[in-house]
């Protein structure tokens, strides 16, 4: 059967693929709240079962402490979904590890949402939103509505040919800590690493598009280093009247400390910081500028004026998103924080901190020198607290490969349009990790959305990008059928 068949059977059970999406996004599969350690299980059976319907073999695999399943904090993980299949006798292209998660973000704060996030909605766009037909719930677009377009390409080769997966040989990794930092993730993948090391490439759709119409692949993916730090003063809270000007505020020294984090350029004052970093080349600053970015348009878009493009100097804003590492402070807490007046000078303070890497950063490497960094900086009288919570390799993918070359020839032939070739500010820690253990390098072709509300209230997977998925992942195993 040749693929028009497989693309037309796509196209006439598009309400029977959205239905299947529904039922998945239904489950809670919640990974960081113990409470919701079933569902996850639940949604990992699913994903399951809908492999065996397409003719892989799946099993569904526990990770972490047996006694604690569910609840990360003890050790305890969440299954991950392991599936097979052999591919045609003749088939002498790649095998392709194919990756994605199950697992999906709290949904807090529940009254902004418009619906419940566990009941999807499908409803047409409203007046002034952009875009049209969409589902909504928590996971549309983060993750299960983009791997859900690969099942469905699965589904449509089965149906149309008989073959599995078109007949190409794939493994495929659900798992079910993506949200959570992956924790179990890596040890799984060296237990089975005689199993995955056959793999020869990584397929992730957990990426977005440029834009409605505009296809694209991302390349490459910012590493992290994510570390929380607490200052310590005295060993209780503090009358502020009898103390103040008497001994160190925790939260006025850790603020006067972590504002040393960047010069009058915007740059990261940590000795070391830079080393690692590869520099843009010409061509990757004039491919990025050719795509005409509109950085006035994307601040106003989040309420903001064009004297907010802020950031280290001598770059533009999509250069120091795709291509520069970065330091923020994500949240900071201390002292009294409840309504009405406390007059106290807190015991501690603590905040969050993280860096965004670029290749060639080693993020255990970049912690180190922050915690250095603190250190060198340690306020008379206090004393420090740093923790790693966890980090992850940035990666950049050879744009020329047979496998890359692959991908772009699928999209251009489901959207009618060549992909952009394009980076990504956020991390993806599984690419990182999948080259350092496997040595494989991952194709992200995703079909997200910059507004579909990745976990915020109201997530979205709009229908034509839904559609858009499964023609893309169909017509890309009909371009490995060919290497």
């Amino acid at each position: 059967m040749s693929i028009d068949n497989t693309l037309a059977w796509l196209e006439s059970n598009q309400s029977a693929h959205l239905d299947r999406l529904i039922d998945w996004l239904k489950i809670p599969s919640i990974s960081t709240d113990p409470a919701y350690k079933d569902h996850c299980i639940a949604a990992a059976e699913w994903a399951a079962s809908q492999l065996r319907t397409c003719g892989f073999e799946a099993a569904v695999i526990p990770t972490g402490d047996p006694n604690h399943a569910g609840d990360l904090s003890k050790g305890g993980g969440h299954p991950i979904v392991l599936a097979h299949c052999e591919g045609s006798p003749d088939y002498k292209g790649p095998h392709v590890l194919f990756y994605g998660h199950y697992d999906v973000q709290p949904v807090d704060p529940v009254s902004l949402w418009e619906s419940d996030p566990f009941q999807p909605v499908v409803r047409d766009a409203r007046p002034g939103e952009p875009g049209g037909r969409r589902v909504v719930a928590r996971g549309a677009v983060d993750d299960k509505g983009q791997v859900s377009t690969f099942l469905e390409a699965l589904r449509a080769w089965k149906e149309t040919s008989g073959k599995t997966a078109g007949g190409v040989k794939f493994t495929v990794l659900l798992e079910g800590e993506e949200e959570t930092g992956s924790v179990n993730l890596e040890s799984f993948v060296k237990a089975h690493k005689k199993t995955l090391d056959q793999c020869d490439i990584c397929l992730i759709s957990d990426t977005g598009m440029l834009g409605r119409g505009k296809p694209a692949i991302t390349y490459g993916v910012r590493g992290l280093a994510y570390t929380e730090v607490t200052l310590h003063a005295s060993n209780q809270d503090l009358h502020s009247g009898l103390w103040g000007g008497r001994c160190p505020n925790p939260i006025t020294e850790l603020t006067r400390v972590l504002a040393q984090l960047h010069d009058k350029k915007r740059r990261i004052t940590i000795p070391g910081f830079y080393d690692a970093v590869v520099p843009l080349t010409k061509q990757e600053r004039a491919n990025w500028k050719a795509l005409k970015f509109n950085q006035k348009a994307a601040l106003k878009a989040i309420g903001m004026k064009p004297v907010a493009d802020i950031g280290e100097a001598g770059f533009t804003a999509l250069e120091r998103e795709w291509g520069r590492p970065t330091a923020e402070i994500n949240g900071i807490i201390g002292g009294y924080t409840g309504k009405g007046a406390k007059t106290v000078i807190p015991a501690h303070a603590s905040a969050k901190v993280s860096f965004r890497l670029v290749a060639n950063q080693d993020p255990k490497k970049i912690t180190k020198m922050f915690f250095k960094w603190c250190n060198e900086r340690t306020p008379p009288g206090c004393r420090w607290e740093l923790t790693d919570h966890h980090g992850g390799l940035g990666v950049t993918t050879p744009i020329d490969s047979p496998e890359m070359q692959a991908a772009s020839r699928a999209l251009k032939r489901a959207s009618g349009k060549s992909p952009s070739l394009i980076k990504s500010g956020g991390s993806i820690p599984v690419a990182g990790m999948l080259k350092g253990v496997l040595g494989i390098d991952t194709i992200f072709m995703g079909f997200g959305l910059d507004d579909d509300r990745v976990h915020s209230p109201n997530e979205k997977f709009e229908l034509d990008n839904l559609r858009l998925g499964a023609r893309s992942h169909a017509l890309m195993i009909d371009e490995l059928t060919k290497l």
